[in-house]
């Protein structure tokens, strides 16, 4: 039966919270992928420099667009950072508090390996092709950047599926998925450094981490209520 009564504010603000934050975990999601797979990752030529800076310097307009995707995916993700913290503050005081960090170190990381993929860019526009190697560099610098923030971010995928899995609202699975993807963004972003040669098998793994924050995206959008410790 529908309950006409009127929501209190003390009882309608973790739905508004958690709608804020699957709306602005719903856009990082957009322009990280946009941003990867449709404007940068169209560019970059793993091992070819001469091919990268040709098509930069052909399109130049596309790594700008992705600088601005990924500059506005680090804003919500600070955004995002306190509103879960907000959310998951009453399952644990702390280790939503550790989570928030790790979350900002992430965003801060990420935030400051764009001045890399600035710079191909100036690299480019001020040295030409004769600038290619050093704008592939960047690049590469700037991969590397996203790699390491992920390791941060893989350990708040850890904490934050804890206290999914101790929330007294059931979401005992999708807190259990979030802590997996977390683990595979650990292992990839270590491959990335002590053993590149075996990234692309592990690519396919993504996949668990697309699927778990897709689900906890749309779960915060149309089902999150207020959490509270077991």
């Amino acid at each position: 039966m529908f309950d006409a009564r009127p929501v209190s504010p003390a009882r309608s603000r973790p739905f508004g919270a958690a709608r804020a934050a699957g709306v602005l975990y719903l856009a990082i999601i957009a322009l990280g992928l946009t941003s990867e797979l449709a404007l940068r990752g169209t560019l970059v030529v793993p091992g070819n420099a001469a091919e990268t800076a040709a098509r930069i310097l052909a399109a130049p307009g596309l790594l700008r667009a992705s600088l601005a995707a990924d500059t506005v995916m680090a804003l919500a993700d600070v955004a995002l950072a306190v509103l879960l913290y907000q959310l998951l503050r009453p399952v644990s005081a702390p280790v939503a508090l550790a989570a928030l960090v790790f979350r900002l170190v992430q965003a801060g990381l990420i935030a400051a390996s764009l001045l890399f993929q600035a710079g191909a860019l100036l690299a480019l526009e001020m040295q030409g092709e004769a600038g290619a190697a050093t704008a592939q560099l960047a690049m590469a610098l700037q991969a590397h950047g996203y790699d390491l923030g992920l390791v941060f971010f893989g350990v708040n995928c850890l904490l934050t599926g804890w206290l999914l899995a101790r929330a007294g609202a059931r979401p005992a699975l999708l807190g259990w998925l979030i802590a997996g993807a977390g683990l595979v963004y650990i292992a990839g972003s270590a491959l990335r450094f002590l053993a590149p040669e075996f990234g692309a098998a592990f690519a396919p793994a993504y996949l668990l981490p697309m699927l778990a924050e897709s689900g906890f995206c749309l779960w915060l959008l149309l089902r999150a209520p207020g959490l509270h410790a077991r």
